[in-house]
């Protein structure tokens, strides 16, 4: 069966991205965060981007698939993967919590969670029963001593 090449973590990204936006412009309950606090915001979508970015290089680096359920060839564990086994999704769950910074308000808040756990459902328990099966006890051994997100 082929995947929906439009089934990717970034697209749930851009649309929790938008979603955000309604919920801010459209249902605005209440706006805590006000200027120069807000532009807090994009310092903290710079830092997560990074963070993600960082997580391709090195799997880039390593020679293994990028896309989720590509080939994995190698486990990666270097890098931000000592503190975290998905620094790539936690950074676009950065991205997040830095949109909804920026925007200010309350209602974006409510996306964030829903697209953890999309994401953990839909792309992180399918790929880590896949690098069980790849790497057997390495990668278990990896899974006890680092965290799914932190």
């Amino acid at each position: 069966m082929k995947k929906n090449p439009l089934d990717l973590p970034p697209v749930y990204l851009v649309l929790s991205m938008g979603a955000m936006a309604v919920l801010h412009f459209g249902f605005p309950i209440a706006q805590p965060l006000g200027e120069p606090y807000r532009y807090a915001g994009g310092v903290l979508i710079a830092l997560a981007a990074a963070l993600g970015a960082w997580g391709v290089i090195l799997f880039r680096r390593a020679r293994t698939g990028v896309v989720p359920f590509s080939e994995a060839t190698t486990l990666v564990t270097s890098g931000p993967y000592r503190f975290t086994r998905n620094p790539m999704y936690l950074g676009m769950a950065g991205v997040l919590v830095g949109t909804a910074v920026w925007l200010g308000s309350l209602t974006p808040w409510l996306v964030l969670p829903a697209f953890m756990r999309i994401i953990s459902e839909r792309f992180i328990a399918p790929e880590e029963a896949m690098l069980e099966r790849v790497f057997g006890e390495h990668y278990l051994a990896y899974k006890r001593a680092v965290r799914r997100w932190l």
